[in-house]
């Protein structure tokens, strides 16, 4: 015990109280009496680079669904876990960012690793403190304790998101003994938090519940869309749909596209179909943040719609939305599925079937594609993932290949992603995060930019042994791009310099930098068999060829349904 690391562990142990269980520390000279508290006192991971770190962070946050604290050097470390700090800022997960920083007398004044730390990530934080440097005392060690439980509290409750604690520690940086009186630094009796947190009702509004019911039961047109949500709500959407008729629209992210509920009403492969055709809907239920697909996110532009959100949040970007009601979503829809109990919904004939009609002709399509072919791919997967598996979907064309193809499946298989900012930075660190979070087996499934951008997270799973399979649709740059008009209009060898910048780096040498088996993978048979232990499966497609084949697969299924493509 010591001036430097009696608070801290006072501050430690309390976030432990409120329910801290891991954290990601970074190698430092200043921050050390935070990371060896940390480690000792938590669960703690070891990453070496502050960016995948607070990625690491990010996925373990996400995949527990509690706060995860992650700490780091002073200097531009701490400016690395910005882009961390922004994704947990657009997707409301809880992070608490622990940097050190330079005493106030060592600031703007030369010092070495010194910048300006003070709200150094603006807007992106719920909240920002500045600890200050405290006499050790009994009072510094009620003041951190209450610290730490006012961010722990802040970082899960409400709108969940970052909070930032900027600590200017002075000497000494080392865990050397000092003469301090051990009852000063106590927390409360039976490991009790200092400052409990009382939870507030998470029940919807009964009269706009009987409001909404009775809206529902007269729109026989309608659709629940699904979208990532942190609470499960698949049994009570599917109940709901089931009594009025409608269709569920589930984004892989929501959990309810995959798992034992009743699926019967889950439409899988809504993208394709509203590739084909835009049908009027008298009203959609929005749950959870919107989907990725362009062709629903259009649709819902054109239909009345009411919003489920836990936090009230103004996620809204079709700006169609006639209400936002605040609250559990699972508790509003089991409060109308009751309340539509009572009533007896309108239905229209051939809604429901419609929908399942572009199941099962993508279904067949898919089928009917050739040889290799990321979505495919993907949907081969289904069979062989075991039924806790995470999968970890990158951004750009794996997530929307998933969301447009990948089936239902009675496995309680979790889908996560970072679309909050929708970047491709930290993707490994996040799929290991999520992996070493749970105990469960992590299947990343990401294009080989992606890969290439998180290098760093690949290193940092092997040393932190994550349970990892990354499956890579290496196509020769970034695939996203050929479906855009840039890649018909730009000048054609400078866009695939500037814009597709493949990379012509040879997987299997990344496989090995990383200690991983390297297997090669193109058929659905040989995707199934490749991820039957922890590898880097290497699918090589062609770019131009994939638009193609997207492009075909959708003509097929509108062919089978007499739809052309809009």
């Amino acid at each position: 015990m010591n001036r430097t690391y009696a608070p801290l562990r006072a501050f430690v142990d309390e976030l432990v109280r409120c329910g801290l269980r891991h954290s990601v520390t970074c190698p430092g000279s200043r921050n050390a009496p935070l990371a060896l508290t940390l480690a000792e006192l938590t669960d703690a991971t070891s990453v070496i680079d502050e960016r995948s770190a607070g990625f690491f962070a990010l996925g373990m946050a996400k995949a527990s669904g509690r706060p995860v604290a992650v700490t780091c050097t002073s200097g531009t470390a701490a400016a690395n876990l910005l882009p961390a700090v922004t994704e947990a800022r657009e997707a409301r997960v809880p992070l608490i960012v622990l940097t050190a920083d330079r005493p106030p007398e060592l600031r703007e004044v030369g010092a070495g690793q010194s910048i300006d730390q003070v709200k150094i990530y603006g807007s992106a934080v719920k909240w920002f403190v500045e600890v200050g440097n405290h006499e050790p005392g009994r009072e510094t060690a009620v003041h951190h304790r209450a610290l730490a439980c006012r961010a722990f509290h802040t970082a899960g409750e409400g709108r969940p998101g970052p909070v930032h604690l900027n600590f200017g520690l002075r000497e000494p940086l080392a865990p050397v003994e000092e003469d301090l009186r051990p009852e000063d630094w106590e927390g409360r009796p039976g490991g009790r938090p200092w400052t409990a947190r009382a939870r507030r009702s998470s029940a919807p509004d009964a009269t706009e519940i009987q409001a909404l019911a009775e809206r529902i039961a007269a729109s026989p047109r309608g659709a629940i869309v699904c979208g990532p949500v942190a609470e499960d709500v698949a049994e009570p959407a599917a109940r709901l749909a089931e009594l009025a008729g409608w269709a569920i629209l589930a984004e892989p992210t929501s959990g309810v596209r995959c798992g034992e509920h009743d699926r019967s009403h889950v439409a899988a492969h809504y993208d394709v179909g509203l590739r084909l055709a835009q049908p009027p809907a008298d009203l959609v239920l929005r749950v959870g943040d919107t989907p990725t697909s362009k062709p629903l996110r259009q649709w819902l532009a054109r239909v009345p719609q009411v919003l489920l959100d836990p936090d009230g949040a103004w996620h809204e970007p079709t700006r169609r939305a006639e209400l936002v009601l605040d609250g559990s979503p699972a508790a509003a829809l089991s409060a109308l599925a009751s309340a539509l109990e009572a009533r007896r919904p309108e239905r229209a004939e051939g809604w429901l079937e419609a929908w399942r009609a572009v199941d099962r002709e993508t279904a067949r399509s898919l089928a009917a594609a050739p040889d290799p072919f990321e979505p495919r791919a993907w949907a081969a997967l289904e069979p062989a993932l075991p039924d806790d598996a995470i999968v970890w979907l990158a951004s750009s064309m794996p997530v929307r290949d998933v969301e447009a193809f990948f089936p239902g499946s009675p496995k309680s298989l979790r889908f996560l992603a970072n679309r909050g900012a929708n970047g491709i930075d930290g993707t490994v660190s996040s799929a290991a995060g999520a992996s070493l979070a749970t105990g469960h087996p992590a299947f990343l499934l990401i294009g080989e930019l992606a890969l290439l951008h998180d290098l760093g997270g690949l290193l940092a799973a092997r040393r932190a042994g994550a349970e990892l399979t990354v499956i890579c649709a290496n196509n020769g740059g970034g695939g996203i791009f050929d479906f855009l008009p840039v890649a018909g209009h730009a000048d054609p060898a400078l866009y695939e310099e500037h814009i597709a910048t493949p990379s012509d780096l040879d997987l299997a040498q990344v496989a090995a930098l990383a200690g991983m088996e390297h297997r090669l993978a193109s058929t659905p048979d040989e995707v199934r068999g490749a991820i039957a232990s922890p590898a880097l499966v290497d699918i090589r497609t062609d770019r131009a060829a994939s638009v193609r084949e997207h492009r075909a697969l959708v003509e097929r299924v509108g062919a089978a349904l007499g739809a052309e493509p809009g």
